[in-house]
């Protein structure tokens, strides 16, 4: 069995858009962060994308709306910052206060600048193998973290436990495409597929983003297969500070040994978003220079 180290592949991918980045005449990329409200967990990911950012070399600009800000005046900001040239990526922090369509203001964002995937017209680009279209990150995630371990996914059967349109439908139409790195063979699965660890067990590579904790169990994988465990669930343990854990999707302690490869839950998936949506933002601006050549 051997650990898929989230950690140090997305940090082989920051050093890299750094060098990159570095390179550059003129201004750097601009990413805006827009956060609303007081969310601790938004908090945490907005002050960690832009410390990333800043280590790559990026503009971030950080905006902060009042938590009262309402559906009308959050879409003028987002169409503000749609026009203006110097910006290049924009992500609006999830969840939004539960006044505000989050759906909506998604997809608000100009296509052309939404690093983080979620635009209709990005997920349809995935389907029609556009490269022009921006991954949510998450999933683009998933497949940097597949290559880099050397895992081809060419002939292999993908089984996607998860279904949303943030990682499931995307992270199998990145498998199912036609090139290098994908080719594979997808099956989709969720939480109403009947007699699911028989469809799990066939699986090459088993990617779990159901949303439930440790809900993968050894009976459901195939020995030797790969498993990528998207979630990150918070778990009662008095034993710890927080009073809780965090696990994944999967039960790591009875899966590990049967997979040839895992992600942990911490340090897998997670530290690739981050990452992922730092590439998005320079191809973004890459994308953008060319347009207005």
């Amino acid at each position: 069995m051997e650990l898929i180290d989230g950690n140090v592949i997305a940090a082989s991918i920051i050093a890299e858009l750094k060098t990159a980045v570095s390179a550059l005449a003129g201004r750097k990329p601009c990413i805006a962060l827009v956060r609303v409200g007081e969310d601790p967990a938004s908090i945490s990911y907005v002050r960690k994308k832009e410390k990333t950012a800043a280590d790559i070399g990026l503009e971030s600009r950080i905006i902060l709306p009042p938590v009262s800000i309402a559906q009308t005046d959050l879409e003028k900001l987002i169409d503000d910052l749609n026009a203006d040239p110097a910006v290049d990526g924009i992500l609006v922090q999830s969840p939004l206060p539960k006044h505000l369509d989050e759906r909506t203001i998604f997809r608000r964002i100009a296509p052309e600048k939404d690093v983080d995937g979620f635009h209709p017209l990005n997920l349809g680009k995935i389907a029609q193998e556009d490269p022009t279209g921006f991954v949510a990150c998450t999933p683009a995630g998933i497949m940097e973290l597949l290559a880099r371990s050397g895992v081809d996914l060419a002939g292999k059967h993908v089984v996607v436990l998860g279904r949303s349109l943030i990682v499931g439908k995307p992270a199998a139409l990145l498998a199912l495409q036609k090139k290098a790195g994908a080719n594979a063979t997808v099956t989709i699965c969720h939480s109403g597929t009947r007699d699911l660890p028989t469809l799990t067990r066939q699986a090459d590579v088993l990617i779990a983003a159901i949303g439930r904790a440790e809900f993968v169990t050894a009976d459901m994988v195939k020995p030797g297969a790969v498993v990528i465990d998207v979630g990150i669930n918070r778990v009662a343990d008095a034993s710890k500070k927080t009073g809780y854990r965090l696990t994944g999707d999967v039960h790591f302690s009875s899966v590990a040994p049967l997979t040839e490869k895992i992600t942990p839950v911490p340090g897998g998936v997670g530290p690739m978003t981050v990452a992922m949506l730092m590439q998005n933002t320079v191809k973004a601006f890459h994308q953008r220079s060319r347009a207005t050549r």
